[in-house]
């Protein structure tokens, strides 16, 4: 019987945890022995007592258990401490950001550690209920929305009173994926007027579908990856989005900027100068602030006020607000992706077959970076 273990989050900022007590009897029924550490999902509202009504094993052990591992889902990477104390061959699904963990990537190759990257699980319609990064994303975007509505000194929706009437809060969401869909939703189910901007003139249907208006830019050729990533555009491109954002900025009372770029740091979107345009007491929420930001000035898990009075946010995992949902959405995509990967019969995970989705996914293989986008 294959051993899973489910550590707690050891990172300061990190309320989820990969697995929640509903999936349990689907991994019991492959044949898994699961093993949590106590206390794994109490800032998601799930208590040890829930996972071992569900079948799971507690443990206050969390070296020990890490060392008789034969599987391991975690949130985040696994630091260069627990990795040494990981057996050889034992497999590590996890969120690895490996274009920007070079030497946690090199330790998981060099202690001959199998490691699938959630973040490289292909978007693709099989995939789907595998992928990690948009049903995280989508809450992020659901929490941005509320997070503005909570900090924003002025209503969101129209209000007739017989004091006068109120005009709706105008939000401006920059990058139209998965979180930026999902905040156009939210604001619009909260009455507020959205404008949205996109490098992809693909999305403009799903926009205008919500009830925004799509702002359109002229950038000459742009488009996206494979994966439904938006490319990275020209620094000319850049130049010339700012200058037509900067009008749109100027509107807004809530600017969220979503913008990513595939394995390189996030474009930067908003300046200091688009900044000073905008009215005192707007805010602007950068989802993107893990990768570096969309907005100039912003720092992670900060509030900075400009000189003109503008409310900068940096929110670091924004959706981990929402952490039982977000726990719940997470541990379902892990769960999807094991019973992929894991012939029941032979009791065993088969990395080693030509499947998209694993190959797509799989970083570290038997003492190897087997990804092509990593191998030395």
């Amino acid at each position: 019987m294959k051993r899973l273990f489910v550590p707690k989050e050891t990172d300061p900022f990190e309320t989820r945890a990969a697995l929640a007590p509903d999936d349990i009897p689907k991994l019991l029924e492959l044949g898994f022995e699961i093993e949590v550490e106590s206390g794994l999902g109490l800032a998601a509202d799930f208590s040890d007592a829930d996972y071992e009504k569900a079948g799971a094993r507690i443990t206050d052990d969390r070296a020990g258990a890490l060392k008789r591992a034969d599987s391991l889902c975690r949130v985040r990477a696994s630091s260069l401490e627990e990795i040494a104390l990981l057996p050889k061959g034992v497999l590590q699904i996890s969120f690895l950001d490996p274009f920007h963990e070079g030497p946690m990537l090199n330790a998981l190759a060099a202690a001959e550690i199998d490691a699938i990257s959630l973040e490289l699980i292909p978007r693709t319609t099989l995939a789907q209920k595998m992928d990690a990064l948009s049903s995280q994303a989508n809450l992020a975007g659901y929490a941005a929305v509320l997070l503005a509505a909570s900090r924003l000194r002025k209503l969101l929706p129209m209000l007739m009173t017989a004091a006068g009437t109120i005009s709706p809060a105008r939000f401006l969401i920059v990058g139209v994926g998965v979180a930026g869909l999902q905040a156009i939703a939210t604001a619009r189910r909260l009455g507020a007027r959205v404008d949205a901007f996109d490098t992809r003139p693909v999305v403009e249907e799903q926009v205008r579908s919500l009830g925004a208006k799509f702002i359109k830019i002229d950038l000459g050729e742009t488009g996206q990856t494979s994966g439904g990533y938006a490319k990275e555009l020209s620094a000319e491109q850049l130049e010339r989005q700012r200058a037509e954002l900067a009008k749109a900025c100027a509107r807004a009372d809530v600017v969220i900027t979503t913008a990513k770029v595939f394995g390189k740091p996030a474009p930067r979107i908003i300046t200091a100068a688009m900044l000073e345009k905008m009215t005192r007491g707007s805010l602007v929420i950068d989802l993107a602030i893990e990768s570096g930001g969309n907005v100039e000035g912003a720092k992670p898990n900060e509030e900075v006020t400009t000189e003109q009075g503008v409310r900068i946010l940096g929110p670091i995992n924004l959706e981990g607000r929402h952490a039982r949902d977000a726990t719940r959405m997470l541990s379902a995509n892990f769960t999807n992706l094991i019973t992929h990967c894991y012939d029941k019969e032979k009791g065993a995970f088969r990395l080693d077959d030509p499947d998209e989705i694993l190959q797509g996914c799989l970083l570290t293989r038997g003492g190897r970076k087997v990804h092509p986008n990593f191998q030395d």
